[in-house]
């Protein structure tokens, strides 16, 4: 099983998801900016790192929003979700993704989103 980090960044109201490249497995599904632990790595370590390297920001992690276990066809992830912040003024840059938008929870079904994000959706759907 891979250990995978990612970010749920809020602003003004609306959360941060980005769009896979169409290079990558999933291509053009929206997700959390985040990624692989890397060996030796902690799990903010690992999410301040892509963070860094996907979308050019500096976040500070928080607590862990969720966890949740999916298999893919292609690989079996463990991802925990952090909530995370990044310092005001700062805009998010697309280095590896197509897009990156920021929406409001009434907008989530108007996207397609990876499969290992479904649960956490829903989680925000009732939560917010």
């Amino acid at each position: 099983m891979v250990q995978v980090v990612a970010a749920l960044i809020w602003r003004d109201g609306k959360f941060m998801i980005c769009q896979r490249p169409v290079n990558k497995t999933r291509a053009l599904e929206w997700e959390f900016v985040g990624g692989k632990v890397e060996a030796g790595e902690s799990l903010q370590q690992a999410l301040i790192r892509e963070c860094h390297e996907e979308i050019g920001i500096d976040v500070t992690p928080m607590d862990i929003f969720m966890e949740v276990d999916h298999t893919y066809p292609d690989i079996t992830i463990h991802l925990t979700l952090f909530n995370a912040t990044i310092e005001d003024g700062i805009e998010p840059i697309r280095l590896e993704h197509n897009d990156i938008k920021f929406i409001t929870v009434d907008e989530i079904d108007n996207f397609e989103f990876c499969p290992a994000d479904k649960d956490i959706l829903r989680k925000i759907k009732e939560k917010y």
